[in-house]
């Protein structure tokens, strides 16, 4: 078969474009990102007893120089960042990694101000602990580098 120009530039062309299509999400990582999703509802709705719901009763997440262990632990560091009318920072996945045996899943994803400045990215582990039940177990998060100062 002889190729002409217009064929490689086609083939080239769809080739570009499958590789910088968004990803396709298998059916457990679109249902962790959306339990995610939730989760990160919970702070913009203000709805503090929501969030502690999304917590495994062994949870550890690391804020700052000390980490929480347990829910009880979790819900009282966190309880502050509910206290006012405002959400003092908001989260999204833009990444979902899930095992084959569907029972442990990472995600991960940016961290904006109330202005909407990227400030971190969050790294979330997530356990199946019954059917339809996803609870994070481990939490944590880096700072954004601000490379312009």
């Amino acid at each position: 078969m002889k190729w002409n120009y217009f064929a490689w530039v086609a083939l080239l062309t769809a080739a570009t474009t499958m590789a910088n299509a968004a990803p396709v999400l298998t059916s457990a990582q679109e249902q962790v990102a959306n339990v995610e999703r939730a989760f990160a509802a919970t702070m913009k709705a203000r709805d503090y007893a929501a969030f502690t719901g999304f917590l495994s009763e062994e949870a550890i997440f690391e804020t700052g120089d000390k980490a929480q262990r347990g829910k009880k632990a979790i819900s009282e560091a966190w309880k502050p960042f509910f206290a006012k009318p405002d959400a003092p920072f908001s989260w999204e996945p833009d990444q979902v990694e899930v095992l084959a045996s569907g029972t442990l899943a990472k995600t991960s994803g940016p961290v904006y101000a109330p202005d909407g400045k990227l400030i971190a990215r969050f790294n979330s582990v997530w356990r199946l602990e019954a059917p339809n039940t996803w609870r994070v177990v481990f939490d944590g998060g880096s700072d954004v580098c601000d490379c312009k100062k």
